[in-house]
């Protein structure tokens, strides 16, 4: 066993080393220029009347506005390689990351829909214009809960490093974190084939927003389960537990707003993050009765 946990060990620092960390984000950065200025050169044909792409989700086509849908959507393909690097540190960094991806989700939806806003006649009473502006307020709330969230991460008590036990959990972690590192490497490929290819052969894409994001919590939501039932190895503590299980349940929910339609989407992510941040609140409270639980 102490030989496997080496070689994952091995293989973690090796995929998620500095200079291989940096070198994925300056591909990222170049991908996401290029990514941009073909975005643009599409809107551009169709303003011009050359629709190369029918099947095409037409929404993203329609102003140069929506062309920064593509870098955002690369990006965040760079957010949840970092999200697997965080993973064996902490739970809640790792929900943290989670958090930041949802809301970059989030914006990215925003910048496809800003376009699409309707400012004739009664412009309020526009499905499209509501949804538009609880997403804006919405993401407000977010980014207010994520820094929030955040900031009582700061009282969490630090464990000593040379910890046997917490040694092994965070190898255990690492583990875990290159099996997705893998599966998703896989899963993401396969993804961007399928659409690839659907595209090409001028076939409808379904929710483009959730495209390959719905896979990756469903699989998130897996790995945290099993990050859970190796934690029971290594602690019995009743509030580690109930906090690792209620961030779990904030990830379900994310999980669920993909699925959603409307507000009901922004009303899930609102609250599967207040949710987490509750949880991490009475924790804190329990962890360090002395502290000012507003700190």
């Amino acid at each position: 066993m102490n030989t496997i946990r080496a070689r994952f060990n091995t293989l973690f620092a090796t995929v998620f080393a500095p200079k291989v960390r940096k070198g994925f984000e300056n591909i990222i950065l170049l991908l996401a220029g290029i990514g941009f200025l073909i975005h643009l050169g599409l809107i551009g044909l169709k303003l011009q009347g050359i629709v190369l792409f029918s099947a095409f989700n037409q929404d993203l086509l329609s102003d140069p506005i929506s062309a920064i849908y593509t870098p955002f959507s690369l990006i965040l393909v760079y957010e949840v390689y970092l999200l697997l690097f965080y993973l064996p540190r902490s739970f809640t960094s790792c929900v943290s990351k989670q958090f930041e991806i949802i809301s970059l989700i989030v914006i990215r939806k925003i910048f496809k829909d800003i376009p699409q806003m309707d400012l004739a006649g009664e412009w309020m009473t526009s499905n499209h214009n509501l949804e538009l502006m609880v997403d804006l307020f919405g993401f407000l709330l977010l980014f207010l809960l994520i820094f929030l969230f955040n900031k009582n991460k700061m009282r969490l008590p630090e464990r000593p490093s040379e910890d046997p036990n917490l040694m092994r959990f965070i190898s255990s972690k690492k583990i875990v974190s290159v099996c997705m590192f893998l599966v998703l490497g896989i899963m993401s490929l396969s993804t961007f084939g399928k659409w690839m290819i659907d595209t090409i052969n001028q076939q409808a894409v379904g929710k483009i927003d959730s495209l390959f994001f719905n896979q990756f919590f469903t699989l998130l939501i897996l790995a945290d389960v099993v990050i859970l039932l190796i934690s029971f190895r290594y602690t019995e503590q009743y509030s580690k537990l109930i906090r690792n299980t209620g961030f779990i349940i904030a990830t379900i929910l994310i999980r669920l707003s993909f699925s959603a339609d409307g507000f009901l989407s922004m009303i899930l992510i609102l609250t599967g993050v207040s949710f987490a941040l509750l949880i991490l609140k009475i924790y804190n409270a329990m962890e360090n009765p002395t502290l000012d639980s507003t700190v």
